[in-house]
């Protein structure tokens, strides 16, 4: 019989395990893009820089939209290993990557119509735009790959191996260093060259992915249930986590759409300062996620296990440490942000303009703390539906707020940004007691006529 694996308590030791190397992983991905930048950089015609930055946003835009490959992932898997389902936890896995490659698939047939869509909508020069369509045209064949990859990351977090998630990025994000180099460098293909290379990292990191899940599943024991894989309700339920994870993330782009957007019609300065500021943010959350990762993992296994105290403990450890990272990021940025700022930016304008806003990006992390953990422990708990409604009102009163602070400006557009972090929080508090009423205030009684799969232990209350 194989063996089983040992079941993590809640504790800081197994939060910061998982926390720790999603930071780092996270951490690795703006790398690759200054690769990406210096390695065209080299190129004598300053458009393959503008080319690659406007094809890499038209795909970052449109993954975005299927991230719920991961998030639903990591939720229904956290759970199955709590409930000690082996056969669940296969099935997990299986149905995220045939999603992912039906939907890879359906890109890639979809090609034309979605190339078409994405640069009417963006404005750039004709030799820009001839660029990034080559790019295009070569990147789009990862899709599959890419989001076979998000699912694998979602089921190996959710299994709580954020080591083996990390060592997945890097597998990534060094190949496509080496190929990027060598494609555009080496062979001189330009900015296909850097799709290209991309291209086949993303399909290196699933082919190891997969071989790694293979290792890790004959720990697990169990087998392959084709009927407990394309059941008709857990497919169901698998549909509804990811269909409203979707609207829940077009959501959320709509409101960051909407504030870069109201930025450029105060001018390009503006919009560049805000830029500069919210590239700042977003390092500032690359850290908080792995906080959120962790509640994601810990709060869909103490569900799966039917452990309210486990629950507890999961939301109340996690969101402590997250606390405390969003006051370090703050301290960090507050007393550093112009040294940032002049980094990012060589124009004296635009430093001078983010310096005015900088204290809006500095205690960002202070405000949006809450939803991130608030975010992980509902996907931990696969409680999509609430999720999605909290992000539609939230987007009701963003814009409700934004048209309220517009006298004010920029100050009143990241006043804005501000009320969508205050509405995401209240919003999902007003669910979070209905998380807690769903799972019993006893494990023994969930339990009860009810026992693990050959392979896996059998919770025990603590």
């Amino acid at each position: 019989m194989p063996r089983a694996p040992e079941r993590q308590r809640v504790t800081h030791g197994a939060i910061l395990a998982i926390a720790v190397p999603i930071m780092l992983s996270n951490v690795s991905t703006p790398l690759l893009g200054v690769v990406d930048t210096g390695v065209v950089g080299q190129l004598p015609d300053p458009a393959y820089i503008g080319a690659v930055a406007v094809g890499a946003l038209v795909f970052n835009y449109v993954f975005w939209g299927f991230g719920f490959l991961r998030m639903g992932t990591t939720g229904l898997t956290a759970q199955a290993f709590g409930a000690a389902d082996a056969t669940e936890i296969r099935a997990s896995l299986g149905r995220a990557v045939l999603i992912a490659l039906a939907v890879g698939a359906a890109l890639i047939a979809l090609q034309w119509p979605l190339r078409e869509a994405a640069f009417a909508l963006l404005a750039a020069s004709p030799r820009v735009e001839g660029l990034a369509r080559d790019y295009y045209d070569v990147r789009i064949w990862a899709a599959p790959a890419t989001l076979t990859n998000y699912a694998l990351l979602g089921w190996f977090i959710g299994l709580g191996r954020a080591r083996v998630a990390l060592a997945l990025q890097l597998v990534l994000n060094i190949t496509n260093i080496v190929l990027d180099t060598l494609f555009v460098l080496g062979l001189g293909l330009g900015v296909k060259g850097v799709a290209g290379g991309t291209v086949v990292a993303e399909v290196v990191a699933a082919a190891t992915g997969l071989i790694i899940a293979a290792f890790q599943l004959r720990g697990f024991g169990g087998r392959w249930n084709f009927g407990r894989l394309l059941a008709p309700d857990r497919v169901r339920r698998t549909l509804a986590v990811n269909r409203d994870i979707m609207i829940r993330s077009l959501a959320l782009i709509f409101i960051f759409s909407w504030f870069t957007a109201q930025g450029a019609k105060q001018g390009d300065t503006t919009l560049a300062a805000n830029a500069v500021l919210i590239n700042i943010v977003a390092v500032a959350v690359y850290f908080l996620d792995g906080l959120a990762f962790a509640a994601e993992a810990f709060v869909g296994r103490a569900v799966g296990e039917a452990n309210r105290a486990d629950l507890l403990s999961a939301v109340r450890m996690t969101t402590w440490w997250a606390a405390w990272v969003a006051v370090l990021a703050s301290a960090v940025v507050l007393p550093l942000g112009p040294a940032i700022i002049a980094l990012l930016s060589v124009d004296e304008p635009v430093r001078a303009a983010a310096r005015t806003y900088l204290p809006w990006a500095a205690l960002a992390p202070l405000v949006g703390v809450w939803c991130f953990q608030l975010d992980g422990i509902f996907i931990g708990a696969t409680r999509a539906a609430e999720m999605r409604n909290a992000m539609l009102m939230s987007v009701v009163i963003f814009l409700l707020g934004w048209w309220l602070l517009r006298p004010w400006g920029n100050h009143g557009l990241w006043a804005a940004l501000y009320v969508h972090y205050v509405a995401r929080t209240l919003t999902l508090l007003y669910y979070f007691p209905a998380v807690l009423r769903s799972v019993p205030a006893t494990v023994e009684a969930s339990f009860r006529g009810r026992e693990a799969e050959p392979g896996m232990q059998k919770p025990t209350s603590r």
